[in-house]
């Protein structure tokens, strides 16, 4: 399977960017923040802040995308787009 990944989000917001996915010359186009970042934020008794890097998940597919590409497609938008932390916008 050729899988490609197009993505426009940048740090500190790598969320918010478009998704396009083209998978043996067919175009998705995924739907607004539809990636998750698996990545947290959290502070301490000192109020500093952690921020954690964590690999990203789809919340929300393309009418119509098989479900049996999934798997391959997040991992492939794993290995093309950095880590998110959620909470780059801290």
């Amino acid at each position: 399977m050729d899988i490609k990944i197009e993505y426009d989000g940048t740090y500190p917001s790598l969320c918010s960017g478009k998704l396009v996915v083209t998978i043996n010359g067919k175009r998705w186009d995924f739907p607004p923040y539809c990636l998750v970042s698996g990545g947290s934020v959290w502070f301490d008794e000192e109020g500093q802040e952690h921020v954690e890097s964590g690999a990203w998940t789809v919340s929300d597919w393309p009418e119509g995308f098989l479900v049996g590409q999934r798997a391959a497609v997040v991992d492939a938008i794993n290995a093309h787009i950095p880590m998110g932390c959620c909470g780059g916008c801290v």
